[in-house]
């Protein structure tokens, strides 16, 4: 099974970037991951992403351990 991030359209995920720190962001299930402000953004049931600032939940030590793992970085 797939995660929303993978099912995301891949021309808009080329163009999904952090409205903070305008930097690349990680496929991390669910969610899409900046591990250097180490704050996600959801993405809803319909595959929409919730880039808004005031939004974005702050990651656990062990999430971004996890996170960055995946992502192999």
């Amino acid at each position: 099974m797939s995660t929303r991030a993978q099912r995301l359209d891949p021309v808009v995920r080329d163009r999904l970037v952090c409205p903070q720190d305008l930097g690349e962001l990680i496929d991390a299930g669910d969610e899409l991951y900046n591990p250097r402000l180490r704050i996600a953004y959801a993405i809803d049931e319909l595959g929409i992403p919730d880039m808004l600032i005031d939004d974005a939940r702050s990651v656990s030590d062990d999430e971004h351990r996890a996170f960055t793992a995946a992502a192999g970085e």
